[in-house]
């Protein structure tokens, strides 16, 4: 199919790039096979095998994984099959021509094993089995089998930071203090107050609030736990462990899973000290304590081992790295030549609007520390030789449309759009969140707490109420929900005008947005003017220009702008100008002068900019691509 953004680049420079398409390719048909059978016929074909090139030009080494997307699927709240109202993974394979025709390379799924489901998976019962909920192992079979013969790849969510306190090991290590598990986990004596009340062995606040330990009261002592009470973190230390975690991912490794994603990674090293943590808010009975556990002393000598298993084989890897913000630690994980990690998902961009006292707390910024945060890490990765994930949505977060934008339901095609074009234009792995390539939003505000069902936020607001907070600081509270609760994310995937969305036949675990008979995939997946086309030929772009928007370099253009977030890629003599309007109103920008040279508007969220002016009137949100050669 044309997409209609999508223009020939043959009259720039005909000699030098006559020989490409002059149109998006069909993301229906295979656009690119990993491994020596796509430059060998005769060679065989091992799974994801790494191409790796050392490009003199621009200094970067080529990787399949570099120029691959991704698209994460949150099973719960996907395709339900059998009617619970319950996502599945026969839901999923029901739906891979769909995924296929978005036209990215990967597929990742949130967790699946058994599990009691208190943080929604993320609390393992079973690493080697699919919860009933899910569906079986053929199931899972099914997936594997059906993605590799469309050309894409299966990524599952490795859990192993903690389990849940449902799975055999802890049930076993909180039975006797005798137990072989016992130093599964991490056990502490009690500290005795000023009055002799047993208190916690230190002030760490819980990522689901209130304190990291949980007294057991049969053998007097506290088991640790980063997340809920339920989901007890794993004694990393302790090398019995970390054989039996090398041995799970070889389980699935074995049975064709292509790769991980590994939630939590930096916290499997933990400050065996555990001490106390400063007090940066007062109001708090405990306290942040991140700097003792997201880069741990002993975290690189843990992933090195993982890094072997996964270069066996070849494998695709990203981790889940919170509170890091320092590039020179990131690098030691993600550096080209450290074989830890492919890529980590860091969070400083995506955490800009949370405030001092955390995720719940407002906190002002501006498009231009926006950019400059991207540009930070943009600019690091390419002169240290690292590689960045790319995203603005996931399963934790609100929608990127009300949380960096002044949303506004008239703007909310383009402002997807330019959202889109910021983000998928850089230099990194790009990650798509189900529903984003819809435009979907956030629930409505109208809806009460009552509608909200994950753990993080309940716990937060009964927090807040248990230790009598204002009418204000609830209402602060309540706004700051309905831009980043994890619930956002977690509506069921909006498909058609059906009931439920064509999400279930019966009401699902948790409501369908309201806006789904306008909002959904089968109104978009044919217009050739939605969110949903523009997202694909972004990823036909990335693949057909990979030179410049993959590998090229990056470089903010007019920095000091703070409406209009502007940035050039270049390869060689291929310049890309990549123009994003954060602004809600029009804004005039003058094009810098290398620029103003002939060329080509390769996409444009508006569908009808065809040549740059010197002087462009960007209309709301307005974004667009521009190419030509030096």
């Amino acid at each position: 199919m044309l997409i209609s953004w999508i223009m020939s680049l043959s009259e720039i420079e005909p000699k030098e790039i006559a020989q490409r398409p002059v149109v998006a390719v069909s993301p229906r048909e295979p656009q690119f096979n990993y491994g020596p059978a796509s430059l060998n016929s005769d060679a065989e074909s091992p799974s994801l095998l790494t191409i790796i090139m050392a490009d003199g030009s621009n200094g970067v080494h080529r990787a399949w994984w570099k120029e691959a997307s991704v698209y994460q699927i949150y099973p719960a709240s996907f395709k339900d099959s059998n009617g619970d109202g319950i996502g599945d993974i026969p839901g999923i394979n029901s739906k891979l021509d769909y995924i296929k025709s978005l036209g990215v390379d990967l597929v990742w799924i949130c967790p699946c094993y058994k599990s009691p489901k208190v943080d929604m998976g993320y609390d393992i019962s079973d690493y080697r089995d699919i919860d009933p909920q899910y569906g079986t192992m053929t199931d899972i079979d099914q997936l594997i089998g059906g993605l590799h013969s469309r050309g894409m790849k299966l990524v599952m969510d490795m859990v192993i930071n903690h389990t849940s306190d449902k799975h055999k090991w802890f049930k076993s290590a909180i039975s006797s203090k005798e137990s072989p598990y016992r130093d599964y986990y991490i056990w502490k004596k009690p500290r005795i107050g000023e009055n002799g009340e047993k208190l916690p062995p230190n002030n760490w606040l819980s990522a689901f609030s209130g304190s990291v330990w949980k007294y057991d009261e049969k053998s007097d002592e506290y088991y640790f736990h980063l997340f809920a009470a339920e989901q007890p973190d794993l004694n990393w230390e302790n090398p019995k462990v970390r054989q039996e975690v090398y041995d799970v991912m070889r389980f699935w490794l074995d049975k064709g899973v292509d790769g991980f994603r590994m939630d939590a990674i930096n916290f499997i090293s933990k400050d065996p000290a555990f001490p106390d943590a400063p007090v940066t808010v007062p109001s708090s009975k405990y306290q942040p304590g991140a700097m003792y556990y997201a880069m741990g002393p002993r975290l690189h000598e843990y992933l090195g081992d993982v890094g072997k298993i996964l270069k066996e084989y070849n494998a695709f890897s990203v981790g889940e790295m919170a509170h890091v913000f320092d590039p020179n630690e990131i690098i030691k994980v993600v550096g080209f030549d450290r074989n830890e990690l492919n890529m980590i998902f860091q969070f400083e961009l995506t955490d800009i609007d949370m405030g001092p006292a955390g995720k719940y707390s407002p906190n002002k910024w501006t498009p231009r520390q926006f950019k400059n945060i991207s540009k930070k890490w943009q600019v690091f990765m390419q002169e240290n030789d690292g590689w960045n994930a790319l995203f603005l949505e996931n399963h934790d977060s609100g929608r990127s449309l009300e949380r960096f934008l002044n949303y506004k339901p008239e703007l909310r095609s383009v402002g997807a759009k330019m959202l889109a074009t910021f983000i998928g234009l850089q230099s990194g792995t790009l990650f798509l969140y189900q529903g984003e390539e819809l435009g979907l939003v956030n629930m409505p505000k109208s809806w009460p707490i009552e509608k909200y069902k994950d753990l993080e936020t309940l716990n937060y607001h009964k927090q807040l109420l248990n230790d009598g907070a204002s009418q204000e600081a609830m209402d602060i509270a309540m706004r700051e929900f309905q831009k980043k609760a994890r619930d956002h994310a977690r509506l069921p995937f909006q498909w058609d005008t059906s009931s439920f969305a064509g999400f279930s036949t019966v009401q699902p675990w948790i409501d369908v947005n309201e806006d789904y008979k306008e909002w959904n995939a089968e109104a978009q997946i044919n217009d050739p003017l939605s969110v949903f086309t523009y997202w694909r030929s972004i990823f036909d772009l990335r693949r057909t220009y990979k030179d410049v928007l993959v590998y090229g370099k990056f470089e903010l253009v007019d920095p000091a702008n703070e409406k209009v977030c502007a940035y050039k890629r270049s390869f060689r003599s291929e310049v890309a100008l990549v123009v994003t309007s954060f602004s809600d109103s029009t804004v005039s920008w003058a094009i810098p002068q290398e620029f103003r040279k002939a060329g080509k508007i390769m996409l444009s969220n508006y569908g009808d900019v065809k040549e740059l002016q010197a002087e462009m009137v960007l209309r709301p949100y307005e974004a667009f691509l521009y190419i030509f050669h030096n």
